[in-house]
Formats: structure tokens, C-alpha cells, sequence
């Protein structure tokens, strides 16, 4: 009886510590105003979401002077009670390519302006992460501008990790923050014929290989959203946004060509975009298959469990495409 109460007591240990084991969900929210629809609320209960990443603004050039400017800064419509806010910004890799760089002064302004976000909407920040896509023409820069962030900041420091900064670490270099995010999305070109820009498993088999060797702890992005690839006389004219299969397979003025193609039979404005007659929308989205190989093929190539896995982004127009539950799914695969 005794032997009988202790395999159970360790078959339920067992489960109990598999289930903390599991990454978090988290979320990007990328709209410049903070308002959530119904069903992303409901999204975030089914799913015990605590953090949310908020891209607070972006950095770019100034088009006159080309000095460093924020841009499109968050406006909070709702309180963010009871939830870990991320502020996340956005900096162009042109900013730190930019000579003579004045690195110091764009640190502190970055902080400054966060801080007095989180001021006027009585937010308080453990952690901000820094969103940017250098390169080895611009890494000195962006390295140095991550420790003079992380000094003035006095937070926990992120930032987000791309394939081949994974890859070719040694020549890029690993900035000093306390953990990365790898955007594990945008892999492909943008192009005409039917790839897939967002996520190809092929293009991404060539730096997994790499993640074992990388030593900075690595939490994964992972895409839910799609996008419609604007086509004009087989060129690429354009990304349009909050289009998907099952809008346009409704719309008259749409023909369904092929599996991700829809052909213009009418000239007509949509989401305040001309199409015209003869024009091509091709559909890149990422399916809940998708979801789960990129998490099996994640798992698989790592040494470390992530903590967390953040969806991008929290839009109600990408989470209508899922089942609710894909998010459990997926981070059922670590």
C-alpha cells in the first residue's frame, strides 16, 4: 500500500514539475494605441498571459537633418493593472550606421522618453528590450549604445536575436543584455513567386545548427500574423496589411488563382488601397502546423528551455485565424 502511494505521489511530482517547466505565452502588441478588443482580453485570460512586450516607439534619421528621432510614440487608451509591461523599441539599423553617432545622448533621450511614458501612465518597468537588426557595419554602435542604455536604464536589459546573428555570433558579436529574443520570422525574400517570406523551414534548417553554440539565453518570437504581397506586372509594389484567404475569397473583386493567389477582376479601393484590374495579391500567413513545427524544430536544436514564448502580435485580426488553444499547443513542445 505504502509502495503503492508513493509511485503515485511521484507520477503526479512528475506532471506538476513538466507543467512549470513550460515556457510562458507572452505577446507583442505593435499598434500605436493601447486599447484591447474583447477578444484579445479574452485571449490573454484563456491563457494566463502576465507580460505583454510594448513597442513603445521607433527610432529613425530625421529625412532633413538626419539626426535620430522617436517616432510614432504609444498612446495608452486603458490601464495596464495586474499585467508586466515591456516597453520595446524599435531602432533602424541606418540610426547605427549613421557616422559620428552621438551614442551617449541617444541612450539617454531613449530613456528619457520611456520614462516619461511609464510616468504619465503610472506603469512601472522591469525590464525593457531594445529591438534592432544591426549588422557588422553598424554593431560598434549598436554595442555601445546597449551599455550605455543598460547603465542609465538601471533595468533588466533584452533584445531581439536574428538568425544570422546567431549563426555568425563571433563576427557580430553577442550585446550585453541579460537575455535575447530570437525573431524566429521574416526569413525569405519578398518576392513574386509563391514562397513564403515569413517562414520557410528550408531557409531556417541552415541556422538552427548554430543555436547549441550560442551562449546568451534565448526566449523565441513566433509569428501569427499574415500579410497580402502587393503584385504589379510581376513586381513587388508593396506589403498590405489585414488581408488574409478568407477575406478575399469573399470579395467579388477578387479571383482565386492559386493556393495563395488572388488576381484583381475589378479595379477597387480596399483597406484605402487601389488595386488595379489585372493586379495580384499573394497571401503569406503561417498556419497552426506551422506553429508547431517551428516549435518541435525549436525544442529539437537548443540547450536550454525558454522561458517564455512571444507571439507576434496581439491583434484580434491574427488571433481569429486560430484555434484557442494553439498557444498551449505550442508551448507544449518544450
Amino acid at each position: 500500500m505504502k509502495k503503492s502511494f508513493i509511485w503515485v505521489l511521484l507520477f503526479f511530482l512528475l506532471i506538476s514539475c513538466s507543467e512549470n517547466n513550460k515556457p510562458i505565452v507572452s505577446f507583442y502588441y505593435w499598434k500605436t494605441i493601447f486599447k484591447l478588443s474583447e477578444t484579445e482580453k479574452e485571449t490573454l485570460r484563456e491563457n494566463n498571459v502576465r507580460k505583454i512586450y510594448i513597442r513603445y516607439f521607433d527610432i529613425d534619421l530625421h529625412p532633413k537633418d538626419t539626426n535620430p528621432i522617436p517616432l510614432s510614440p504609444i498612446h495608452f487608451k486603458e490601464t495596464m493593472d495586474g499585467f508586466n509591461i515591456v516597453p520595446v523599441i524599435y531602432i533602424k539599423n541606418k540610426v547605427m550606421l549613421k557616422p559620428n553617432l552621438d551614442v551617449e545622448d541617444l541612450a539617454k533621450k531613449a530613456v528619457g522618453l520611456i520614462n516619461e511614458i511609464n510616468s504619465k501612465n503610472k506603469i512601472s518597468s522591469k525590464e525593457i528590450q531594445i529591438d534592432c537588426d544591426w549588422t557588422l557595419t553598424s554593431k560598434d554602435n549598436y554595442l555601445k549604445f546597449i551599455e550605455v542604455f543598460k547603465k542609465l536604464s538601471k533595468k533588466k536589459l533584452s533584445a531581439t536575436i536574428r538568425l544570422h546573428q546567431i549563426k555568425y555570433f563571433r563576427k557580430t558579436k553577442i550585446p550585453n543584455v541579460d537575455s535575447g529574443v530570437l525573431m524566429y520570422y521574416n526569413m525569405g525574400t519578398i518576392a513574386t513567386d509563391s514562397s513564403n517570406s515569413v517562414y520557410d523551414r528550408k531557409i531556417a534548417e541552415r541556422y538552427l545548427k548554430s543555436l547549441k553554440k550560442y551562449p546568451l539565453h534565448l526566449d523565441f518570437a513566433l509569428p501569427i500574423y499574415s500579410w497580402a504581397v502587393h503584385i504589379k506586372n510581376n513586381k513587388v509594389v508593396g506589403l498590405r496589411s489585414k488581408i488574409n484567404v478568407s477575406e478575399l475569397k469573399k470579395d467579388k473583386n477578387f479571383e482565386e488563382t492559386g493556393a495563395v493567389f488572388f488576381k484583381v477582376r475589378h479595379s477597387n479601393y480596399k483597406n484605402g488601397i487601389f488595386y488595379e484590374e489585372n493586379d495580384v495579391l499573394k497571401i503569406e500567413a503561417i498556419s497552426s502546423e506551422d506553429l508547431i513545427e517551428m516549435a518541435e524544430d525549436l525544442n529539437n536544436h537548443s540547450v536550454q528551455k525558454p522561458n517564455e514564448i512571444i507571439f507576434y502580435d496581439l491583434d484580434e485580426f491574427n488571433l481569429k485565424n486560430y484555434e484557442k488553444n494553439i498557444f498551449e499547443q505550442v508551448i507544449s513542445c518544450f
